[in-house]
């Protein structure tokens, strides 16, 4: 039979402890926890990352991920032919860019905290941090598009893996 202390402390990275005067949040251990089943306070997850990209769940046919898109920089311009893309923003500013081609880039849209967007499979896009601190996300693939664990401390690291 599970005590009560199952009910306070889960075996999840992320709880509360409580006590008389407030609760104070352990923090999240950042790695990729999938296939396993996974619960997490994604807000949390997302505002503690400071990585450009850090993987925190994958599994055989989706993927979570947690961005930190520094001041004035982009997610850079990219196209997955066979992965549909779900993005929140949880903190920052930015502008999201869209299009059939790399060259015309035709759909514009602002977004902010608590906006999300969805990329269709196949279509070109960016997401440029237009505010003055970073921009923190978390985006889903259907299908996985990064190897598992994958971890990208910075935007050149993720570039130099691409290539």
């Amino acid at each position: 039979m599970k005590g009560m202390s199952d009910l306070y402390y889960p075996p999840y990275p992320y709880y509360y402890i409580p006590n008389a005067i407030n609760h104070y949040r352990r923090p999240i251990t950042l790695k990729d926890y999938g296939p396993k089943p996974f619960v997490v306070n994604i807000e949390e997850a997302t505002e503690q990352n400071t990585n450009f990209r850090t993987t925190l769940w994958t599994g055989n046919h989706l993927q979570l991920t947690l961005m930190s898109i520094n001041v004035g920089e982009s997610i850079g311009l990219e196209n997955h032919p066979y992965t549909d893309q779900f993005i929140r923003i949880e903190e920052g500013q930015g502008l999201v860019l869209m299009g059939d081609s790399k060259d015309n880039l035709d759909f514009r849209q602002n977004v902010y905290d608590d906006f999300s967007f969805i990329i269709p499979a196949g279509k070109w896009h960016n997401l440029l941090n237009t505010g003055n601190k970073p921009l923190k996300l978390y985006s889903i693939y259907a299908p996985v598009q990064h190897p598992y664990g994958t971890v990208h401390k910075t935007k050149a690291d993720a570039l130099a893996q691409e290539n």
